[in-house]
């Protein structure tokens, strides 16, 4: 039987600096992937391909799978920046375009968290792999984007001092720098998340997750991209709220990957109906 072989790839970008690193998982290493199905796994703001749940998901996941920093993020070159979602999504159209010019794989599900939710959701909007991928797992997805301003005062008294607000976090295990200016909220607060209501491609499946003490993003979010992605057909919608889970799922990785395995083999079953998932599922209380 075939082993699991996992890849590091070292992706070029038309920008200088901006080689994207990521991790390729392969099922069959030594079976051609020419036309071969291929997940993407995209991480959040300040993540990284091996943050939460996304590494684990990777190693469990029934299909050969690619996770990657975006650009400025732990080995990717270049720089982030808070508004630059524009920029993540061309990092993504350059990671799909290398999967399958130099592989042949074509785009089947996109799986992403927080900021990679939105990125990815805009790239089903606006590709013609988006018209042929199946599925999209939103995890902690942002859909009102202005509702970054809701703890902005955070900001305010680094901003009139100098300009910027500067805070150092903790990325796969390595201290970074972060600076926020007052042009990156309002960049990041215009982004057109509206576009999934009349560009989402109606045969995709969705499965949009959300914990009920997400003080990051609004539980209510969630209930958003149901209402916006739920009308379709064929594709569905369905919705699965966590209780007493935060932004990042905190010590629950692998009830999301759980929760996500069980979805993805509903679907290939044909067994999916917009609603709440596992509607009819008498669960523990």
């Amino acid at each position: 039987m075939a082993s699991r072989k996992s890849t590091k790839l070292h992706i070029p970008h038309s920008q200088d600096g901006c080689e994207l690193v990521g991790i390729l998982e392969q099922l069959a290493p030594e079976e051609s992937t020419q036309g071969r199905k291929i997940a993407l796994i995209l991480h959040g703001t300040m993540g990284h391909k091996d943050y939460l749940f996304q590494k684990r998901l990777a190693l469990r996941f029934p299909m050969d799978s690619f996770r990657f920093d975006f650009r400025g993020n732990h080995e990717s070159g270049g720089h982030r920046t808070q508004g630059g979602l524009a920029r993540d999504v061309e990092d993504l159209v350059t990671v799909v375009y290398y999967l399958r010019n130099t592989y042949g794989y074509e785009i089947d599900v996109v799986v992403g968290h927080s900021r990679g939710s939105v990125v990815g959701m805009y790239w089903l909007c606006t590709s013609e792999g988006g018209k042929r991928a199946r599925a999209m797992v939103n995890v902690s997805g942002r859909y009102r984007m202005h509702r970054i301003y809701d703890n902005a005062e955070i900001y305010k008294e680094q901003w009139d001092a100098r300009g910027y607000y500067e805070r150092t976090i903790t990325v796969a295990r390595q201290a970074v720098v972060e600076r926020i200016y007052p042009h990156d909220l309002e960049e990041f607060s215009q982004w057109n998340t509206a576009i999934v209501w009349d560009k989402f491609p109606d045969q995709i499946d969705v499965l949009t997750m959300h914990g009920l003490v997400d003080k990051t993003i609004p539980t209510y979010d969630a209930v958003i991209y149901s209402r916006a992605l739920g009308s379709r057909t064929p594709g569905t919608h369905s919705l699965h709220l966590i209780e007493e889970a935060d932004h990042n799922f905190t010590n629950r990785q692998d009830e999301v990957v759980d929760c996500i395995l069980e979805w993805w083999d509903a679907l290939n079953q044909g067994r999916l109906e917009t609603g709440i998932l596992m509607t009819g599922v008498r669960g523990k209380l």
